[in-house]
């Protein structure tokens, strides 16, 4: 170790992590629960520009985070009475099939495209929200 270096104590930068992606993780929740949708903006942009995280295993990272914070809002949805079953099924259906065929894409796309692909994305949505 050098003379001015400092000790870093692995165990507390973990806690400290932790507790960060704790709090990422909860605004994804809130805006997934309240929007009922987006947890994904906030956290593939967390993952690839905070911790540095690959494209690809960021988006497949916050697939599985989605899923549960899906999950909790909708057994909310379900007990409030709110879920047309019917219309749930078939875009479930629909969304299983584009799921995959979209997770296989994901491997043969340029990592800057789908950068690029996603900040366009972003602004079109960001756009048609304003513009009602």
């Amino acid at each position: 170790m050098y003379k001015n270096q400092k000790k870093v104590n692995p165990i507390s930068m973990k806690h400290k992590n932790f507790w960060k992606n704790m709090l990422i993780g909860f605004l994804g929740g809130m805006i997934s629960g309240f929007f009922s949708s987006g947890g994904g903006l906030i956290l593939v942009p967390y993952m690839t520009a905070v911790l540095k995280m690959d494209e690809v295993k960021a988006r497949a990272t916050t697939i599985f985070c989605i899923f549960f914070m899906v999950f909790t809002s909708g057994c909310f949805y379900f007990r409030q009475d709110f879920i047309d079953f019917g219309m749930a099924i078939k875009c479930a259906l629909g969304g299983i099939v584009g799921g995959y065929i979209g997770s296989k894409v994901l491997w043969n796309v340029n990592k800057k495209v789908l950068e690029i692909s996603f900040i366009i994305f972003l602004i079109y949505a960001g756009i048609k929200m304003i513009m009602g």
